[in-house]
């Protein structure tokens, strides 16, 4: 019988598309192998755990009921299951971020004193973190002419199916228990993959460019979570798309997810402290006033309408629509001073679909502190923004009842109408244009300090 390999799936739990499974599935019997790392699994929020069960079991039937689960640092409990089976090689998708490249130096630095090969093939990403650079070979800082050389730079095509014989091993394999979440979680798997991209390949992606923006409707492909953990490869969907206006634009948030990737991979102490250094000089407030506002924020009650119909859609689905995103980050950072790592932690608790690389740099985006970064001074009006883009009140009706029967005129600034905020919604916590006009003093105070 030929000796078998471990296939140690990771932010790739599918099947399809599989350069590292058709690897090791080349040199015989695979044992297929998932490892709960005490080190990921305890600070990720429970929306995310749940997700990852469920995407484990949809795993595990899709191999025939054979998928080895254990407990325990990796590179002990691969050496362990290495040597139970006799298995000369681990293969696995390979891993850009600060601690999956730390955990692997150690996970291949244990093996091969084992005598066991760890071979990393493939990439969670179209183009792999590292493989394009500037003119000058330095990384890319700014998203538009990454996005240029990415699609210049091409991906491969997604693999047609691949045989591969599953080997069962005895054991008292188990996946961990699934937290209890509040949330509805998406349909797992890639079977439930699959159906949400068709949908929205057929159905969402020619409207993409003009509705992404848009929260009171169903424009964006609501595909994240499925990226998170590798359910769907990016270029099996850029395999799907045109040169159409949708699909362009839908390619180019693909790639903003690549380039976040890439900053990380370059600077891994951007996943929680500021890009930009000098940016961490600004003046920020704490203490127990600080504390009230970040807890009627975190609870959709600031008064502002559309910063806390995005708070509450997070809490209550695990997920938040991007530009809403964008709106309640700047809420937080420049009308409320706190700092923005404080609402990324809050986001990754919540986020089903909660990537490290994506969460801490769309941060930074609106903060002012990254690469690529809206200048400090660019302060999302919470009021002008909402009538921009959700006009009618459709958003602001589905997460907000307080306010449901308020007219167009006002249900963006309950305040203006002549009674006030309707009963049970507050007023706003904080007054939008003082808040701003003291943000950007804070920001002139440190600016002068860098001449």
């Amino acid at each position: 019988m030929s000796t078998p390999t471990l296939f140690w799936f990771r932010r790739d739990l599918r099947i399809a598309d599989q350069p590292a499974l058709a690897a090791a599935a080349a040199e015989g019997p695979v044992v297929g192998v998932f490892v709960i790392d005490p080190a990921l699994w305890g600070p990720a929020g429970a929306n995310r755990r749940a997700f990852l069960v469920r995407s484990l079991e949809a795993l595990d039937r899709s191999m025939h009921g054979s998928l080895v689960v254990v407990d325990g640092p990796p590179a002990k409990a691969l050496a362990e299951l290495a040597d139970s089976c006799g298995a000369g090689t681990v293969h696995a998708t390979e891993d850009f971020g600060p601690y999956g490249r730390q955990r692997d130096d150690e996970v291949r630095s244990v093996l091969a004193r084992r005598g066991v090969d760890l071979r990393l093939v493939d990439s969670p990403y179209a183009v792999p973190p590292g493989s394009i650079t500037t003119g000058s070979g330095t990384p890319y800082k700014v998203f538009t002419p990454f996005f240029r050389s990415w699609k210049a730079h091409g991906w491969a095509d997604p693999l047609p199916e691949i045989p591969v014989e599953w080997l069962e091993l005895d054991g008292p394999w188990a996946l961990p228990d699934q937290p209890p979440v509040a949330v509805q979680l998406p349909p797992a798997g890639e079977a439930g993959a699959w159906a949400a991209a068709e949908r929205f390949l057929d159905t969402g992606v020619d409207g993409y460019a003009a509705s992404r923006d848009l929260p009171g409707i169903e424009g964006t492909s609501r595909l994240s979570p499925y990226l998170k953990w590798g359910v769907l490869h990016p270029r099996q969907l850029l395999d799907h798309l045109d040169d159409s206006p949708g699909a362009e634009a839908f390619r180019s948030e693909l790639c903003w997810r690549e380039f976040y990737a890439q900053v990380l991979y370059d600077r891994p102490d951007s996943a929680r402290h500021a890009y930009v250094s000098r940016m961490a000089a600004m003046e920020l407030d704490e203490g127990e006033e600080a504390d009230r506002r970040f807890e009627a924020w975190a609870n959709g009650r600031t008064g502002y309408p559309i910063v806390d119909a995005g708070m509450r859609q997070l809490v209550a689905e695990g997920w938040m629509h991007n530009r809403v995103r964008m709106i309640v980050a700047s809420f937080l950072v420049k009308d409320l001073h706190i700092d923005w790592t404080r609402g990324a932690r809050f986001f990754m608790d919540h986020l089903v679909d909660g990537d490290l690389a994506s969460n801490s740099h769309g941060w930074q985006w609106v903060a002012g502190t990254g690469t690529d970064a809206s200048p400090y001074f660019r302060i999302f009006n919470p009021v002008s923004q909402s009538k921009k883009f959700d006009g009618e009140g459709r958003y602001l009706r589905r997460w907000i009842p307080e306010i449901a029967h308020l007219p167009d005129r006002s249900i963006h600034a309950p305040w203006t109408e002549r009674t006030g905020a309707p009963a049970g919604y507050p007023p706003p916590v904080v007054d939008h244009d003082v808040e701003r006009r003291e943000s950007l003093d804070r920001y002139e105070r440190i600016r002068r300090d860098w001449a």
